[in-house]
């Protein structure tokens, strides 16, 4: 079998989509599966070091549905997955006429998008309107699609803190962190007033420089390293991950990490409110208008073992990590048009 996945990722996109239809595609692929993508990356490197370290085929994004219904013949492709707040709803309708199936990952809104499959691995997610007639529904964090590098690092029972250390802190914001959340982030840390050890990734090197200006307070310290692939495993040591609300949350539940959130922009703020509701993370608000709260949250995440593994447990018994498996058996199985 041959599947194709029409994504993409840039400076204002970010790469949340990239990185939930590879982890797809290592699933796939473990199956026997080709796995093509079509993509325009931006001119991330991050990006396409994720395509190329799989050793994941990866052409040119086609620009309209011609070229896209080319591409599938020309790929022999049995089957598309989309990934999109941007693509034309046509793409899919084109594919799908020619007799493939289309297997679409949204956000609540389908955007338009045909498809025989419909994946939104969001909280609370349902799916209930506006499917094609007969459309396989997955909805909710039992279909969450993560890195095999997160899923492997799943500890088998949720973590239990202790106060044996001065807290180890991960802050992150995507691989282009583009509203520029980490130096914000860290002035914020900074008015907890309590010790901590922060690991800060800095997108480039202007953010960087701005994070190297921030001042910290006594028994504070930061460090500030560039985009790795060694992510998940800075993760798992850290006794409270900051980072906004999106793909990667699902990840830090997954790994049953105490997590504070921030939502940076408006299709953030339902995944960031339903997550914190259910006591999975805490919420520090909006990135340039944080709740007036934040530093006090913070503090007591730091200073607190028992609030910490509160929020790990309930986060680690939310996704059990084998989304992948669940969707690459959907996408699989044959859908009748």
């Amino acid at each position: 079998m041959i599947v194709g996945v029409r994504c993409d990722a840039g400076p204002k996109t970010g790469v949340g989509h990239l990185v939930r239809c590879v982890a797809l595609a290592e699933e796939l692929t473990a199956r026997g599966v080709d796995v093509h993508f079509l993509s325009d990356l931006g001119g991330v490197a991050w990006a396409v070091s994720q395509l190329e370290q799989r050793g994941l085929p990866w052409h040119p994004a086609p620009y309209d549905t011609v070229g896209m219904v080319a591409a599938a013949e020309r790929l022999g492709l049995d089957a598309l997955i989309t990934d999109s707040y941007t693509l034309p709803p046509q793409h899919s309708v084109a594919v799908r006429e020619t007799g493939r199936t289309v297997l679409a990952i949204v956000d609540g809104d389908l955007r338009g998008q045909a498809a025989d499959i419909y994946v939104d691995q969001n909280l609370d997610a349902v799916l209930d309107t506006h499917l094609n007639a007969g459309a396989v529904r997955l909805a909710g964090l039992d279909y969450a699609l993560l890195r095999s590098s997160v899923r492997r690092l799943r500890p088998a029972v949720a973590p239990v803190h202790t106060s044996t250390r001065t807290p180890k802190v991960v802050a992150f914001f995507g691989g282009t962190d583009a509203y520029r959340a980490a130096p914000q982030v860290a002035r914020l840390l900074t008015r907890s007033a309590v010790p901590f050890d922060a690991t800060v990734i800095a997108a480039d090197d202007s953010l960087r420089s701005e994070l190297l200006a921030v001042n910290p307070g006594p028994g504070q310290r930061f460090e500030i390293i560039e985009p790795t692939d060694h992510l998940p495993k800075l993760l798992v040591d850290a006794d409270l991950v900051i980072s906004a609300s999106g793909t990667s949350t699902w990840e830090l539940l997954c790994l049953g990490r105490a997590a504070a959130l921030l939502w940076v922009v408006d299709n953030q703020i339902q995944g960031y409110e339903r997550t914190v509701a259910r006591g999975y993370a805490a919420g520090l608000g909006r990135l340039n208008n944080f709740d007036t709260s934040a530093p006090d949250i913070l503090a007591r995440l730091l200073t607190d073992p028992a609030a910490r593994t509160t929020l790990a447990t309930r986060g680690w018994s939310a996704v059990d990590g084998r989304g992948t498996e669940r969707v690459a058996d959907a996408l699989l199985t044959p859908h009748p048009l």
